[in-house]
C-alpha cells in the first residue's frame, strides 16, 4: 500500500512572526531571502568555499610586491591593449610594461622585476579599446595622490620599508550602549587647512576618549577627487584618502583608538560612485557600464553620480572585496553604509511617501541591491563576528536591521532618521508653549521592536552650509554676541537649556546607540563650508574651533561638559539600551514628561515659563538621588535645586501594596533631572 504524499511546510521566518502585518507580503520577503541564499550558493560554489574566501579580490587584483618582483592585475573586459605608465618609464608606453590578457576572463596581468618599480613611484594605466584610449587609475589601487600643482591624481606604489604593525592585535567593540562620535579628519583641526590622520590622533582622539564616546564613525576615508563632496563622490574605493596622510598614519590612528577602547567604523559609500573618468570608474575601459547600470538607471538623478549594477557577479566581487579589505588591512570595526534608501528602490526613494507596508513590496525595489546588502552583512560578520554595521536608511524598510536567518538584511543597527527631522520641524514650526511631551516621547521611542537603531538629534547634514544645527536654530546670531559668561541674553539662556534637554531625551531613550557629529556636542557656532570657487577656496569654515569649548569664559563649555556627564551616566547603567523605556507620566498641558529605565528616572519640564512645586509621580518606592541636572550651574543652568538633597517617596496605602510611592519634585521651567534609585540594603 502506497503512503500518501506529504508536503512539508517551510518554517515561517522570524521576521514574519515578530510582525504579523508582514504576513500579507510573505512571498516577497521569502523571495528576497531565497534570492540571497541562491546568490550565496553561487558565489561560494555551493558552499565549497566561504563568502570570505570569495571576497579576496584585493589580494589578486591591483599591484602586489612578491618575493621575485611585482605583479599587477586588472579587470578590463572591453580593453584591447593596456600599458603600465609612470615615473619608472617617463610615462611612455613601452613593450616591457605591456599587460597580457588572461584568456577570456577579462583580466589582464603583468609581472615585473623588483627593480622595475620603487616605493613612491606614480603610475597609471594607458588603456586602449575599440575606437578610443585613455589614462586611468587602476580600480583596485590602494594609494592615490594628487599633484599639488597640476591637481592631477595618480596611483602610487606603496611599499614602505617598515609597514605599520598593529600593537593591539585584537579588539572587541563596546556596544553597551554604542556611543558614536561622527567625525571628519580633514576638518577636525582649529587651523584653516586640511587636517591629517596624525593630528586627529594626537589632538582629537584624546578629546573623544575624555568625553566618553566608545566609537568613532570616520567620514571621507575612501579617495574622492573633490574635497567638498564630504567624501561621498568616491573614485578609488580601496585607497585611503591621501589628503589626510599615509596608510601607516591611518592604521596608527585606528590602533591608538583601539588601545583607548574606542571602536572605529568607516562611512562606506557603495550606493554610488563619482562620474569622473580620469580618476574613477565612469568609463574605465571603453565601457561606461562595466561597473554600472545600463540606460537611464546608470546615473543618479539627484546626486550627479553613477549607480552600481548589483546584478553583476564581478561588481559583487568588487564591492564585497572592498568590505573585507578595510576590515583586514586597516582593522576597521565595521561600517555605516551610506545611501541605503537610494540602493533599495529604483526611484532611489525620491518622491516616495512610504505611507504603508505595501510601499516596501510593490515591485519598485531593486532585489539585486537588497541581495548585495544582505551578502555584505553576512561577509562582514563572517570576517569579524563583533563587527558593527549600520544602515543609513530613511524609508523604514522592515527587516533592514533584523538577522539574515530571520528573513532580514543583517544590519546590526539602522539610523533613526525620523528623530533629527522631528527636532528640526519642532524648533522651526512650534512656539515653545506648543511643544508636546507626548509627541516627543513617541518620536524618540517609535521603532520596530526587533531592530536596533542609532538615535541622534542632528548629523553632519544639519551642519552644512545652507542648513542649521540645533544650536544655531535656537540661538542664531546671538551666539556671536551673547555666549560669553555674564553676557547671556534670554535667547542664549533658552538655547543652552533646550540644547541639553533635546540631547538628554534623545540619548536616554536609545535601544541601540547614540550618535553625535563632531563639534555639535558643544554647540559649534558655524556651518561647514568646504573650500570651493564660491568662497575663494577658503578653509575658514571647514574646521572645528576647539578653542571655543576650551575657553572657560565662554558658554560653549557648558554644553560640552553636560554632554560628557550625560554620556558617562548612560554608560554607567549596565546595558541601558536593552532596558525597557517605561513611561511614568506625561501632561501636554504642563509640558512635563517622566519615564524610567532600570534604576534611572528621567523627568523633563519643557514649559518655558512655569515651574512646579511638589510635582508628583508614582514610582517604585525608595530613595532617589539626583545624578544629572540640566539646571546645574556647572552646565549653564540657574541652580534652582539643591542636587545634594536625597528624595524619598511618600507613602500611599493604595500604592504600597504594589511597591510604589509618590515621588514629589520641584521642577524648574525648561529643565530636566535624572534620579537614580538607591539600592536597598
Amino acid at each position: 500500500m502506497k503512503r500518501p504524499k506529504t508536503t512539508e511546510k517551510k518554517p515561517v521566518l522570524k521576521l514574519l512572526k515578530n510582525d504579523p502585518w508582514l504576513l500579507e507580503y510573505e512571498s516577497a520577503i521569502e523571495g528576497r531571502h531565497q534570492h540571497a541564499l541562491d546568490k550565496l550558493s553561487e558565489l561560494t560554489n555551493k558552499g565549497k568555499i566561504t563568502l570570505a574566501d570569495f571576497a579576496t579580490g584585493y589580494l589578486y587584483f591591483g599591484l602586489h610586491r612578491q618575493a621575485r618582483g611585482w605583479v599587477f592585475r586588472e579587470w578590463a573586459p572591453h580593453a584591447t591593449d593596456i600599458y603600465l605608465i609612470g615615473d619608472f618609464n617617463d610615462w611612455q608606453e613601452m613593450p616591457e610594461y605591456r599587460l597580457t590578457r588572461l584568456g577570456d576572463s577579462g583580466n589582464w596581468e603583468i609581472k615585473l622585476k623588483t627593480a622595475a618599480l620603487k616605493h613612491g613611484d606614480l603610475y597609471k594605466l594607458k588603456i586602449y579599446w575599440e575606437g578610443g584610449c585613455g589614462e586611468r587609475i587602476p580600480a583596485w589601487a590602494r594609494r592615490v595622490v594628487q599633484d599639488e600643482r597640476t591637481k592631477i591624481f595618480s596611483a602610487q606604489v606603496w611599499n614602505p620599508d617598515t609597514p605599520y604593525e598593529f600593537k593591539k592585535k585584537s579588539f572587541k567593540p563596546s556596544v553597551a550602549p554604542l556611543m558614536i562620535y561622527e567625525c571628519h579628519v580633514g576638518m577636525s583641526q582649529d587651523a584653516e587647512k586640511v587636517g591629517t590622520y596624525r593630528e586627529f590622533r594626537e589632538n582629537v582622539l584624546p578629546r573623544i576618549e575624555k568625553e566618553g564616546y566608545n566609537c568613532i564613525q570616520v567620514m571621507a576615508i575612501q579617495e574622492h577627487p573633490y574635497y567638498g563632496s564630504f567624501g561621498y563622490h568616491v573614485s578609488s574605493f580601496f585607497a585611503a584618502s591621501s589628503r589626510f596622510g599615509t596608510p601607516e598614519e591611518l592604521k596608527e590612528l585606528i590602533d591608538d583608538a583601539h588601545q583607548r577602547g574606542i571602536a572605529v567604523i568607516m562611512d562606506i559609500v557603495h550606493s554610488h560612485a563619482v562620474k569622473n573618468e580620469m580618476e574613477g570608474l565612469g568609463n574605465f575601459a571603453g565601457d561606461p557600464c562595466q561597473y554600472f547600470n545600463q540606460g537611464a538607471r546608470r546615473e543618479h538623478p539627484a546626486w550627479d553620480s553613477l549607480c552600481f549594477d548589483y546584478g553583476k557577479n564581478e561588481v559583487l566581487h568588487f564591492l564585497l572585496s572592498n568590505c573585507k579589505f578595510w576590515l583586514d588591512e586597516y582593522k576597521f570595526d565595521g561600517f555605516r553604509f551610506d545611501g541605503v534608501t537610494s540602493m533599495l528602490y529604483y526611484s532611489h526613494g525620491l518622491g516616495e511617501a512610504f505611507c504603508g507596508y505595501g510601499d516596501y513590496f510593490n515591485g519598485h525595489q531593486d532585489d539585486n541591491a537588497i541581495c548585495y546588502l544582505t551578502l555584505a552583512n553576512e561577509l562582514i560578520h563572517q570576517v569579524n563576528p563583533k563587527a558593527i554595521t549600520i544602515a543609513e536608511e530613511v524609508s523604514g524598510m522592515p527587516g533592514l536591521a533584523a538577522p539574515f536567518k530571520d528573513g532580514g538584511y543583517g544590519f546590526d543597527y539602522r539610523m533613526a532618521m525620523n528623530i533629527p527631522d522631528y527636532w528640526i520641524k519642532t524648533i522651526k514650526e512650534l512656539k515653545d508653549e506648543d511643544w508636546k511631551p507626548s509627541s516627543m516621547f513617541w518620536e524618540v521611542t517609535n521603532r520596530r521592536k526587533d531592530e536596533k537603531t542609532i538615535s541622534y538629534c542632528e548629523s553632519h547634514d544639519q551642519a552644512l552650509v545652507g542648513d542649521k544645527t540645533i544650536i544655531f536654530r535656537l540661538v542664531d546670531a546671538d551666539m556671536y554676541w551673547h555666549f560669553k559668561k555674564g553676557d547671556e541674553n534670554h535667547t542664549a539662556v533658552r538655547g543652552i537649556a533646550l540644547h541639553k534637554m533635546i540631547r538628554l531625551l534623545t540619548a536616554s531613550t536609545v535601544n541601540g546607540g547614540y550618535l553625535n557629529f563632531m563639534g555639535n556636542e558643544f554647540g559649534h557656532p558655524e556651518w561647514i563650508d568646504f573650500p570651493r570657487e564660491g568662497n575663494g577656496w577658503s578653509h575658514k569654515y571647514a574646521r572645528r574651533q576647539w578653542n571655543l569649548v576650551d575657553n572657560k569664559d565662554l558658554c560653549y563649555h557648558y554644553l560640552g561638559d553636560f554632554d560628557e556627564a550625560m554620556i558617562k551616566l548612560l554608560k554607567s547603567e549596565r546595558n541601558i539600551q536593552k532596558s525597557q523605556v517605561v513611561e511614568i507620566w506625561h501632561n501636554d498641558g504642563d509640558q512635563v514628561l517622566a519615564y524610567r529605565r532600570n534604576n534611572l528616572t528621567f523627568v523633563f519640564n519643557f514649559s518655558p515659563v512655569r515651574s512646579f512645586t511638589g510635582y508628583g509621580f508614582m514610582v517604585p518606592k525608595g530613595k532617589y538621588d539626583v545624578v544629572l541636572n540640566t539646571d546645574n550651574p556647572a552646565f549653564g543652568g540657574q541652580g534652582l535645586n539643591d542636587d545634594s538633597v536625597a528624595h524619598f517617596t511618600n507613602y500611599d496605602p493604595l500604592l504600597d501594596k504594589d511597591g510604589k510611592g509618590w515621588l514629589k519634585l520641584y521642577l524648574p521651567a525648561r529643565s530636566a533631572v535624572v534620579l537614580c534609585k538607591a539600592s536597598e540594603d
